[in-house]
């Protein structure tokens, strides 16, 4: 089956239904949260475009809970599963074409979920139909698995999984090719301020909206200030190559910066707007609680992102370095600050007794440290059939060796008992996920979709490799 050339015969139809769905701007909306859209109107949208899809090209289609759904494939006791999601994280600002408007050009598709995961969603889809279409015969079934709230914690695979069953085998196309067999833990760990703040300095920060972006903006208000101070942030900004204002209201100075958003998984790749700010405020503040609050965002999070101040540095050969990403910073003079971090933390770290050297080295701070959530390390055995199979595939079709990687990212891949990270981002491309302008390559988009179903063929066709 020359599946190359199967998937460029249905490049257009790719990008027509890509351009359909990057339309609807499937941002989690707490406001508009109702037991009947859980995660709000826009996402649930998402979640139903692509179900009506399935059934108009005849599958089995199941909506569980507006939360998450399944398209369904193929006839056997056990069963492939293809998890994808269709929620998006925030457009963010600095956008050249519309995060939402599908924009086509120079041999790109831009806008928000281009590469993470709509893409790759649209690209695993139409290699389903492919196989459908091939005629072959199914000795197990494919399903799917579209999640609606991927980006914001998993509730909507939780949900799935609680009323479906597990897949004996599965893929997720959200990440990177070759093949991703280890993904870090991914804790969100608070720090929060003691009490006691308010000095008069710094009367309002804020910035981030999600805590597995690197935040682009960030603000603050002090009391009005000096021309020097004017003169001061301006320079500071030429100085960090980066933009920003500096204005009056009332008695209020009110100064913002713009960073650049980049995936939590590799702060450095951004330009984190509320570590900037603070290491600037850090200049000119006077000692009190408002410079604690710098100062610790300062030696915390400036010009490191492994975690060393904390005592959270740690690196393994499987999965690299322990990371963390301040995704949401805030401070109000009658609570005092939070810096609220996405630690991506390598496979063999011992989580516990990490956290526990952080809160010791803490005690005498004005910061304590709280997990709020963890979900635990992701590994799958390099001799498992499934992986051997996926690394054939992708041999054939790009003529390169499938290494096998680890990331800090975290796809559902995790949630699976036998699961893996497919693609559907090709070595040497930029990883712009997270960020403006985000785009796939539209022979990316027709290549991955040719390697997903011949991968889907060679798992439910017959045996895998290895067997």
């Amino acid at each position: 089956m020359d599946w190359k050339q199967l998937a460029l015969d249905r490049q257009a139809h790719l990008i027509a239904d890509l351009q359909q769905l990057i339309a609807i701007p499937s941002v989690l909306d707490e406001e508009g949260v109702t037991a009947e859209i859980p995660f709000g109107p826009e996402p649930r949208r998402a979640l139903d475009w692509l179900l009506d899809e399935g059934q108009k090209a005849g599958l089995a289609v199941k909506n569980v809970d507006n939360m998450a759904g399944h398209i369904e494939m193929g006839e056997g006791d056990e069963l492939l599963g293809i998890l994808c999601h269709v929620d998006v994280v925030p457009a963010g600002v600095g956008w050249t074409y519309g995060p939402f408007d599908g924009t086509v050009e120079a041999g790109k598709l831009f806008g928000r979920g281009a590469i993470d995961d709509k893409g790759p969603t649209i690209a695993a889809w139409h290699a389903m139909q492919m196989v459908k279409e091939s005629g072959l015969a199914l000795n197990k079934r494919v399903r799917l698995i579209i999640g609606t709230d991927e980006e914001s914690g998993f509730r909507c695979v939780d949900r799935y999984f609680e009323k479906e069953s597990m897949p004996t085998i599965g893929f997720a196309p959200d990440a990177d090719f070759p093949i991703i067999n280890a993904e870090k833990g991914i804790a969100t760990v608070l720090f929060s301020q003691k009490a006691d703040v308010a000095d008069g300095q710094l009367l309002h920060f804020q910035s981030g909206k999600r805590i597995n972006m690197v935040p682009d903006y960030a603000e603050a208000h002090i009391l009005k200030g000096s021309v020097a101070v004017q003169q001061q942030f301006k320079s500071f900004l030429d100085s960090h190559g980066v933009t920003g204002a500096i204005r009056e209201e009332g008695e209020l100075t009110i100064l913002s910066l713009n960073g650049k958003s980049a995936h939590a998984a590799e702060p450095n790749d951004g330009i984190n707007a509320a570590v900037l700010l603070a290491t600037f405020l850090n200049q000119i503040f006077q000692e009190g609680a408002s410079k604690n609050f710098t100062q610790f965002i300062v030696d915390a999070f400036a010009q490191d992102s492994r975690g060393h101040f904390l005592g959270l540095a740690f690196e393994d050969g499987s999965s690299g370095e322990t990371t963390l990403n301040a995704g949401i910073v805030r401070f109000n003079p009658a609570e005092g600050g939070e810096i609220r971090v996405s630690m991506r933390y390598s496979v063999t770290c011992p989580f516990e007794e990490a956290m526990t050297a952080c809160m010791e080295r803490l005690k005498n701070s004005a910061f304590a440290v709280d997990i709020q959530a963890n979900s635990a390390p992701h590994y799958v055995d390099a001799n498992e059939p499934l992986i051997q199979t996926l690394q054939k595939v992708y041999t054939e079709h790009t003529g390169e060796r499938a290494e096998l990687l680890a990331i800090g990212g975290g796809t559902y891949a995790r949630v699976l008992k036998k699961g893996v990270a497919f693609g559907m981002l090709f070595p040497g491309r930029e990883d712009v996920a997270h960020q403006a302008d985000e785009y796939v390559y539209l022979e990316d988009l027709v290549k991955a979709t040719a390697i997903y179903a011949d991968a889907i063929s060679r798992l439910v066709c017959g045996k895998t490799e290895g067997e």
